[in-house]
């Protein structure tokens, strides 16, 4: 049975909107907000994938454990068939993970988890080691996995075919963006048009987040085999800078770029990458500065958020926080942003609590799928830690 609608634990917190080429005033963790535009998104209705259908309400309710026993589990990506590619950033392992079936009501049955393969170069560390997944666009034909590993020199994405088995040796495709013990960044994800889109963070040194020939702190567009995308803002693989630590990228139903962007002292922050914007790091941080940086669409303090996964489903961005300990939901439509509101909130009543979020994704059938992070040294595990849930939305 469904739980009752819930109260969002804030949802007044913080809103506002950004617009195509600037972004409105919006300050972390104040009551008074400035909300310029409403965004028109009716994220409500149904989700029918062959026999499956479910009510989209847009209140998170977890239906399922998917998975129990994972260290630190980072990257989730889907395969055609439906299955995950999970990867667990301290271990270096990666899992083929299977949902358990699900039709309209919870269900206390475990899906199945199985080991394909370690990615051996892994250099686990802090926030190092194996993060980001993705599936190539035409796995069917290539079998291709894309990786994003710290090693001991560096962070690099790596790829490796899967013959539905066993991982294959990894070949390196992007070497040489910076590492250290913090600020990795970490995110995979292949856009519309295609290519890969990739995070970095500046590796606890701000100064190379503004400078253009750095790899880090960044976010970078390029082919399967690793070129700069054709029409690249500055002609390399960069495709937006001035970024402290970004380890959420999704695209919206417009095909629209959002990056969920760990602050500093002010502010966590909610980007809508354009390309070729400078988003200020280490000069500004949260909505300050001089316009010719581009201001974040949504902040918050870091005791709210400390955000790690976005991803879209329903007419809403969902974005997992670690710090945070809760699940926001932030209406998007037609570029703009509002209305963010938490669940499973540590504080609130009548809510489930599950600690540390780190990863939301949405599968094959319109459900997401959201990681616990609370084997990571920063949490207090807790019976089953980690875990991947089951979340209608």
């Amino acid at each position: 049975m469904r739980r009752p609608h819930r109260t969002p634990a804030s949802a007044t917190a913080l809103a506002c909107l950004a617009l195509a080429l600037g972004a409105c005033g919006q300050g972390g963790n104040e009551v008074d907000v400035d909300v310029q535009g409403t965004a028109t998104a009716a994220p409500t209705g149904t989700v029918q994938n062959g026999e499956l259908t479910f009510a989209v309400d847009g209140v998170p309710d977890v239906v399922a454990t998917i998975a129990t026993g994972l260290t630190t589990p980072w990257g989730v990506a889907f395969l055609p068939d439906g299955r995950a590619v999970v990867t667990e950033r301290d271990t270096g392992r990666v899992l083929v993970v299977t949902a358990p079936a699900v039709d309209g009501e919870p269900t206390e049955e475990p899906g199945e988890v199985v080991e394909i393969g370690t990615i051996a170069e892994t250099q686990a560390r802090s926030e190092g080691g194996l993060l980001g997944v993705a599936v190539s666009p035409t796995f069917s034909s290539d079998g291709l996995l894309f990786f994003y590993v710290s090693t001991a020199d560096d962070n690099r994405i790596v790829r490796a075919t899967f013959d539905g088995e066993s991982l294959g040796a990894t070949e390196p495709i992007v070497t040489g963006i910076p590492v250290a013990e913090r600020h990795n960044g970490g995110a995979l994800t292949f856009g519309p048009d295609g290519f890969l889109y990739a995070s970095t963070g500046d590796a606890e040194d701000g100064a190379r987040a503004q400078a253009r020939k750095s790899l880090g702190g960044k976010i970078l567009r390029m082919t399967a085999d690793g070129e700069p995308a054709p029409d690249n803002p500055f002609k390399t693989l960069v495709w937006s800078m001035g970024h402290r630590n970004v380890e959420g990228l999704t695209f919206d139903m417009d095909s629209q770029l959002w990056a969920s962007e760990f602050g500093d002292q002010t502010a966590d922050e909610l980007n809508r990458i354009l390309p070729g914007a400078n988003y200020g790091w280490p000069q500004v941080e949260g909505d300050r500065g001089p316009a010719k940086f581009t201001r974040p669409s949504l902040t918050w303090s870091a005791e709210e958020a400390s955000p790690a996964g976005v991803t879209y489903a329903g007419g809403y961005l969902w974005m997992a926080a670690l710090r945070g300990e809760r699940l926001w939901r932030i209406k998007v439509a037609s570029g703009q942003v509002s209305d963010p509101a938490a669940y499973f909130a540590p504080a609130a009543e009548d809510e489930q609590t599950f600690g540390r979020l780190r990863t939301v994704v949405r599968d094959p059938s319109g459900r997401l799928w959201l990681t616990t992070s609370n084997t990571d040294g920063r949490g207090e595990p807790g019976e089953g830690d980690d875990r991947i849930l089951l979340v209608e939305p």
